[in-house]
């Protein structure tokens, strides 16, 4: 045998550990040894869950705990990293995605039983013959009512495989026996636009309640409806859009900028900077435009509303905006579960982030952040708004600061002078949507031959409804006191009224009813018939008239389930 060829083995078995040795030496110098420590926190985890599994006292399911250690842990980065599981994964971005696939009806739940409080048009429901009113009680043969019934469940069987059946027995007024319908089920449209109108001869509106794919064309096609009606400036109502996708956001400021301004920028440790501008194409380049936040504009509502006025391109009404600069990443697990982490920072054009403070793993202040505002003075008077970040400049040389949201240029506070703790008491105990529901459930047949909020309001005001009201809140143990209601009258009016014409018609309805008498909206107006929807160079400024302004807060909508 060959001398070399003994040694061969030998020699090999050698070149490999002195590769691994070298190896290890230049991933502990350039890495700082990053990988060892990821290694031995993982293996120190499964370790756990080893000694757990093979020597806890009690039985225990492991993938029980993990599931539930994965929140607990991502909760240790930042507020706005999540887990969301293999299940919930499947529906968590409809919203967002435009469309889902179910049968096609809006409910709620009443004593243990489903409600369907609206038919979406042109859905499945509607085509085999549901109807506003209808109670559930069964669902493929299977009684459906009692403590088994609650809106992830029935979320769970009213949803499906699109072409798959579902079927469904009803109880209809009016009808001695129970009624039983066949649905396939179906794609279902999701409309993140609420309502398109004009507020006057001249000002169009256009609320948007997130950004999703579809918002986008939506928007083209309130733009084309305006047209029709020859308007010359708009209100985007962006308060309560809590955000969505960064894209969509783009787009729609891309329509109102000039070619090549910056709308925004991400940046982040492992992300490098990535710049968003406009592409000269949009339509409306040089309409006034005027933008409408609150406490509830976040995320991508915010990145519109920095792009609109770090641009100068028009200006923002209302209240400071959320606060949310930090820009999520989803990654899926082989389970189809999935995580949201932050990958990056989003920035103004200004070059501010409007993230607000947060302390890692400590997220009970942020949670309580709106609350305390609210106590602190905030919504009531613009002196009392806290906001310590650093101070940047507009376009044309405007402040605006960064850390803690987008400040307004025109700020309208919360009105409460109509508030009593009379009314206070009947919101905080839920009877406004309690009876508008039960007063809607009851009179459908009435009301099924009114068109529009005129023939309702004149059929509510027959009807005396806020006597019933009154009358409904006194069963239910809330004494009546005149003084009080009569100091409150126009907000009780303004509550039930509106959520009885929501119930009864659609959102829209409700919007033009109760942005009658919205200060916010009434503050749009004046600014855009005062021609200040053009911001100035601060040393142009004239002495215009900033007083503050006070804003009737929109009743809360109750939310309605849509399967």
């Amino acid at each position: 045998m060959n001398r070399n060829s003994r040694f061969a083995p030998l020699l090999i078995a050698i070149s490999i550990i002195v590769g691994i040795i070298i190896g290890t030496f230049f991933a502990n110098r350039f890495s700082g040894n990053r990988l060892n420590i990821i290694n031995t926190s993982s293996n120190k985890i499964n370790d756990l869950l080893h000694i757990i599994d093979d020597q806890y006292v009690d039985t225990v399911n492991i993938a029980d705990i993990v599931e539930q250690a994965m929140p607990r842990i991502l909760a240790e980065l930042d507020p706005h990293c999540s887990y969301i599981s293999a299940e919930a994964a499947k529906t968590a971005n409809d919203d967002l995605d435009g469309s889902f696939c179910g049968v096609g009806v809006q409910f709620t739940i009443k004593r243990d039983t489903v409600f369907i409080t609206n038919i979406i048009s042109g859905g499945p429901a509607e085509r085999v013959g549901l109807m506003a009113g209808d109670r559930i009680v069964s669902v493929d043969d299977e009684p459906y009512v009692g403590k088994v019934v609650t809106n992830e469940e029935t979320l769970h069987r009213l949803k499906g495989e699109r072409n798959s059946k579902v079927k469904v027995g009803i109880v209809r007024r009016g009808e001695k026996e129970p009624l039983s319908f066949t649905i396939t089920r179906g794609d279902i449209p999701i409309k993140s636009i609420d309502a398109t109108y004009m507020l006057t001869d001249k000002l169009g509106y256009v609320r948007i309640n997130k950004f999703g794919k579809t918002t986008y064309p939506e928007l083209l096609i309130s733009l084309a409806e305006l047209e029709q009606e020859n308007f010359k400036g708009l209100v985007i109502d962006l308060r309560g859009n809590t955000g969505g996708y960064l894209d969509c956001a783009i787009q729609l400021v891309n329509e109102f900028l000039p070619a090549d301004k910056l709308i925004v920028y991400t940046e982040g440790r492992k992300a490098k900077r990535e710049n968003y501008k406009s592409n000269g194409q949009g339509s409306y380049q040089k309409l006034p435009l005027i933008v409408l936040t609150d406490e509830g504009t976040a995320s991508a509502a915010e990145i519109f509303s920095g792009a609109i006025q770090d641009n100068d391109r028009g200006i923002i009404v209302g209240r400071r905006s959320f606060g949310k600069g930090l820009v999520q990443k989803p990654m899926q697990f082989s389970d189809g579960s999935l995580i949201h982490l932050t990958v990056s920072r989003y920035y103004t054009p200004s070059g501010r982030c409007i993230q607000k403070p947060y302390v890692n793993g400590e997220d009970k202040e942020y949670e309580y952040d709106i609350a305390n505002r609210y106590l602190h003075g905030e919504f009531f008077n613009e002196d009392s708004i806290r906001q310590t970040g650093d101070v940047y400049t507009t376009s044309i040389g405007r402040k605006v600061y960064g850390g803690g949201g987008i400040m307004p240029d025109y700020f309208v506070a919360e009105d409460t002078t109509l508030f009593t703790s009379y009314y206070q008491e009947v919101v905080q105990k839920g009877l406004v949507s309690q009876f508008c529901f039960e007063y809607t459930d009851n009179n459908r047949a009435k009301y099924a031959n009114c068109t529009n909020a005129d023939e309702v309001l004149k059929q509510l005001k027959r009807d005396h409804v806020i006597q019933q009201f009154i009358n409904y809140c006194d069963t239910k143990g809330v004494k009546r006191r005149n003084n009080m209601i009569l100091h409150s009258q126009q907000l009780i009016e303004n509550v039930v009224h509106g959520l009885i014409l929501y119930n009864l018609l659609d959102i829209t309805e409700y919007l033009k009813f109760i942005n009658k008498d919205d200060v916010t909206i009434q503050k749009a107006i004046q600014l855009f018939n005062d021609n200040l929807t053009t911001p100035t160079k601060p040393e142009d400024e004239q002495a215009t008239d900033k007083k503050t302004a006070y804003a009737t807060p929109h009743p809360a909508l109750r939310v309605w389930l849509s399967a």
